[in-house]
């Protein structure tokens, strides 16, 4: 019996038929997705599912989804799918992370040519018959400064287009390599420095505890007189009340948004300003975008129903079903390996390198090491997958290596991960027990046995007596209980290490206060996904 896949979003006619020529049984209702009630009470007789975002595919939904093996979303964003629900069902999620790039990136040089020219306004008063030629004067582009603030793969189209006006293009991008920094013809700073230099910027970061507000009251302060501030990646990456104040004092010449902090913006303090050009959510609004991800999703679903080929998955790596029970385990060490890693490093990363021993080298390595890519990448990009993370670290000019070896310990098999920046190496080895569940055995090349918990702290310091006391009186002084406490250390009075895995994540005045008592080197949250 051929698979039966629902489109409940509108799709175009030729991704429909990429159904029908795959010999899938496919119900085109365009509306449906609207309708929570009668998608409901259908839902249960469908493998698969394709849509965009005016359907919502709800715990309920999924719960109802009787034979439902595959939600295919046409586009990035996956908001509108209730991810863990569908894991826990066995349903893969798949969306189509790449198709809207080129849209995007087009948008945002769109609007910095609408801005330095003031088009909106012109083109407004022109046609009000007031004929406002001198009011009206613009800049040019080219030998302009455009910083890019992420050059990951929308940021680097931008950088690419950017050059071609004749601009010269400055990056920030704390994941941006010297060497791929060179390939791509643009020159690396520090945000501070991108800040003092730019005549125009530009934004293509997700938004994350890092990137929220990296145009802040202070940092717009710093910022060149005469800029123009273009965002067509997140809102909340910017303050919109200080930018707002710093466009009507003149410092800030113009901005151009595509993205807000609240949508849709039905108001703004950027509103109704002198040469602000404002879009609601543009980005990835074109014909060839559109059709893209629809085909895309198409072809994705087709071959995952008739073949069981994974591609552009969230929920499940690239392996099969028989891979899947036994390397389960060993994909969440190696996400947390990389999430740990990730979590502790803030310069740019050079290279990964990653050791399989045992009967981790026995595995589907691909897979593992992209569940090691994805877990670091996830500090800059909470959205990224086993799927991107290999492109985004190619992109970034990141040199990932993999090495083989036979069971060399007293484990039956372990990986540890390594990665390589301008100033350090860094690693942390781990195994999964007996018990299913994994475990951190070396950090810095210190052995350790520490259980893995969502909420973590790190601390090193000199080996010397009380470390044990004071981390518990001064955590339990905030009311922050300890499930498990792990130590370790080089040698005797030498470093030391602690891992502590606790019951709520640690609060700001916890860390300040262990770090005002002077015994420790380092004391840094970390958290994970269990």
């Amino acid at each position: 019996m051929a698979p039966k896949v629902l489109i409940s979003d509108k799709l175009s006619d030729a991704a429909v038929q990429i159904f029908k020529d795959r010999g899938i049984d496919v119900d085109f209702q365009p509306d449906l997705g609207k309708d929570k009630d009668k998608l409901l009470e259908v839902i249960g007789q469908y493998d698969g599912l394709a849509i965009r975002s005016a359907t919502k595919a709800t715990e309920k939904i999924i719960a109802a989804a009787t034979n439902l093996k595959v939600i295919g979303r046409a586009g990035i964003g996956v908001d509108n799918v209730d991810i863990p629900a569908a894991s826990k069902k066995g349903i893969i999620v798949m969306n189509t992370p790449f198709g809207n790039s080129i849209t995007t990136a087009e948008h945002a040089i769109s609007m910095m040519m609408a801005v330095a020219r003031q088009i909106p306004e012109a083109n407004a008063s022109t046609h009000a018959g007031k004929w406002e030629k001198s009011r009206f004067m613009g800049v040019e582009l080219t030998s302009k400064t455009l910083g890019v603030i992420g050059a990951g793969n929308i940021g680097s189209i931008v950088i690419d287009r950017a050059l071609g006006l004749r601009m010269k293009v400055i990056a920030y991008d704390p994941f941006l390599s010297e060497e791929r920094a060179t390939e791509i013809g643009v020159e690396k700073v520090e945000l501070d420095e991108l800040l003092a230099r730019s005549d125009f910027i530009t934004m293509h970061v997700p938004l994350t505890d890092q990137t929220k507000n990296i145009l802040s009251k202070e940092n717009i302060a710093k910022l060149k007189k005469g800029v123009r501030i273009v965002n067509c990646a997140r809102g909340g990456l910017v303050d919109e009340e200080a930018l707002a104040e710093a466009l009507k004092a003149g410092h800030v010449a113009g901005a151009a948004f595509d993205v807000f902090a609240v949508e849709p913006a039905t108001e703004s303090p950027l509103f109704n300003l002198p040469n602000v050009v404002v879009t609601p959510h543009l980005g990835a609004a074109t014909t060839e975008a559109q059709e893209n991800v629809a085909l895309q999703v198409a072809e994705q679903m087709s071959d995952y129903l008739l073949t069981g080929a994974v591609q552009n998955a969230l929920n499940m790596p690239s392996v099969t079903a028989e891979e899947a029970k036994i390397m389960g385990p060993w994909i969440k060490l190696t996400e947390h390996l990389g999430n740990f890693i990730g979590q502790m490093t803030d310069e740019p990363i050079k290279a990964i390198n990653i050791l399989f021993d045992g009967q981790a080298s026995e595995m589907n390595l691909k897979a593992l090491t992209a569940a090691t890519i994805a877990g670091i990448m996830m500090k800059a990009n909470p959205d990224t997958n086993m799927v991107s993370a290999p492109v985004i670290a190619k992109e970034r000019g990141i040199k990932v290596s993999t090495t083989k070896q036979d069971q060399s310990g007293a484990f039956e098999g372990y990986v540890k991960v390594t990665v390589v920046t301008e100033k350090r190496e860094r690693s942390v080895a781990g195994t999964v027990f007996s018990d299913g569940k994994p475990r951190f055995i070396q950090i810095k090349g210190i052995n350790i046995d520490a259980e893995i918990g969502e909420h973590m702290v790190y601390t090193t310091n000199e080996d010397v007596p009380g470390i044990i006391g004071l981390l518990g009186s001064t955590l339990g002084a905030h009311n922050v209980n300890i499930a498990n406490f792990t130590l370790g250390r080089a040698a005797a009075k030498g470093e030391a290490i602690a891992l502590l895995y606790l019951d709520e994540p640690v609060p700001a005045a916890a860390v300040k206060a262990l770090e005002d008592t002077g015994s420790f080197q380092q004391v840094k949250p970390l958290t994970f996904n269990v």
